[in-house]
């Protein structure tokens, strides 16, 4: 058997295609992270629990949990200049952890398998709002709108395909001539139509109560009209939907972080190019609310209507708006840069993971998973209308349980590996792990965080995944 020996840090790097610069690779780390859980989920669940009451625990969760996991990840990567296809195989006392290594990449083919999907419904809607057809439509008609979307198979098909073809496209085209310059102008690209969306939102007619619910804290908003014991379980809720969005917007236990920080060098401290990609990852969510929030209380609009929000509230709101055609094909350019970012980050994962495991050179690697990736998404864009009948109970249909699959059991289940394999005596250890952190010039990492992180983090992690099967559980069994 074949046994991969450990080389130094300095020749690893050698062998490795690495970024060109610091900013490329935050731009890209912050690129696979700012997806549609910034920007369509974030939104709509801050609707639902409060505006400002919500963001504040949202925040310090994101602190306290998600930012040491990535950390983590970048270490783990860094360390061992290899993806999790071959980082156990690198770094001392992981041995008993290659059970791992396929865990991001059937997890990252799982998350594609969808998210190509709904990448091309994002696209979609841009020459949609671009044509006008939105303009002075109701609520009605934004529905009936996705509806004739989703319920055209080759339409679907074709966006998905369009998804796919992108993220082979750019990757193919290298880390550093497409990862990286690509992912620099799309999130220069996004940050220019965020600010301008923003300066837009605000300054409408009435935004003044938009901006009040999202940056000022009322926790009587979560809980109007409640008795004490309903108060205390939507409390409860608002702090899983907290703790869950914190961990899920990073995109940490998936490995993806981890082959991203197998591509830097030593000169910058871990901790601080985390911060900078939370950093950019929170705004970019915080802004989003900036463009929806105002605008859909300068026009009686309200902004907790769930996941339908996007698609059939949004709409409406930029029918309703002077320019409306241009601000509403804006926002989803917008939205399409977001999605297409982490379509092209999460690829490169199954790319690189490919190139270390299989020895595949990348044009093999780009082209074998993008076919495959074709094929498997396939199952999706027909689960909304030739196989809308395939539901699993408790579930949904195809998209909710590839995303069931991925959200509540790869995500928290694979940060809590890479926290006990950081930081626990069975692993790597909590010292080799820190010293990796805090090399380089930067923001150390904290070392009292130790007992946090150690358990913690941990107990956090198992408090997801179990509570993302409770409401399953009561349904599967008939409890309650």
């Amino acid at each position: 058997m074949h046994v991969e020996r450990p080389q130094s840090a300095a020749a690893q790097s050698e062998q490795r295609e690495h970024f060109k610069s610091r900013l490329g690779f935050i731009m890209v780390a912050a690129g696979c992270a700012i997806g549609l859980g910034n920007v369509w989920r974030f939104p709509y669940i801050t609707g639902q629990y409060g505006g400002a009451a919500f963001i504040i625990l949202y925040l310090l969760f994101l602190l306290a949990l998600g930012l040491p996991v990535l950390i983590m990840e970048f270490a783990v990567g860094r360390a061992s200049q290899r993806s999790t296809a071959r980082a156990f195989h690198v770094l001392p006392s992981a041995k008993s952890f290659r059970w791992f290594e396929p865990w991001g990449y059937v997890g990252s083919f799982l998350l594609l398998m969808f998210y190509t999907t709904i990448c091309g419904w994002m696209l979609a809607y841009i020459p949609r709002l671009g044509s006008g057809m939105f303009n002075g439509a109701g609520a009605d008609a934004a529905a009936q709108a996705f509806a004739s979307l989703t319920g055209n198979p080759s339409e679907l098909i074709a966006w998905m395909l369009f998804s796919v073809a992108i993220g082979v496209i750019v990757c193919g085209m290298g880390i550093e001539k497409g990862v990286e310059r690509v992912s620099k102008v799309m999130m220069s690209a996004l940050f220019v139509i965020l600010a301008i969306l923003c300066v837009r939102a605000v300054t409408l007619p009435g935004a003044a109560a938009g901006l009040e619910f999202y940056l000022l804290p009322d926790f009587s908003h979560l809980f109007a009209g409640q008795t004490a014991s309903e108060q205390l379980g939507t409390f409860g809720n608002a702090v899983y939907a907290a703790m869950g969005q914190a961990f899920f917007t990073l995109s940490v236990g998936m490995g993806g972080m981890e082959i991203f920080g197998s591509r830097i060098g030593r000169e910058r401290s871990l901790t601080g190019e985390a911060l900078s990609t939370v950093g950019m990852d929170t705004l970019v969510a915080i802004m989003a609310g900036l463009i929806i929030f105002p605008s859909c209380f300068a026009y009686g609009i309200s902004p907790d209507s769930g996941p339908s929000l996007v698609f059939q509230t949004l709409p409406v709101v930029f029918g309703q708006m002077p320019l409306g055609q241009l601000w509403g094909a804006l926002f989803f350019v917008f939205m399409g840069f977001a999605a297409l970012s982490t379509v092209i980050g999460v690829f490169e994962l199954l790319v690189t993971w490919s190139m270390d495991r299989w020895k595949w050179n990348r044009r093999q690697a780009v082209l074998r998973n993008g076919a495959a990736l074709a094929i498997l998404s396939l199952p999706c864009a027909l689960g909304f209308n030739v196989l809308s009948g395939v539901v699993v109970p408790g579930i949904g249909d195809i998209q909710g349980v590839e995303d069931f699959i991925v959200s509540n059991n790869i995500l928290p289940l694979g940060g809590l590996v890479f926290t006990v394999f950081c930081c626990t005596k069975w692993g790597w250890s909590w010292d080799s792990f820190v010293d990796e952190a805090d090399a380089g010039a930067g923001v150390r990492f904290p070392r009292w965080m130790r007992l946090w992180c150690t358990y913690g983090i941990p107990v956090l992690g198992v408090i997801i995944f179990i509570m993302g099967y409770a409401p399953k559980f009561a349904i599967w069994f008939g409890i309650g």
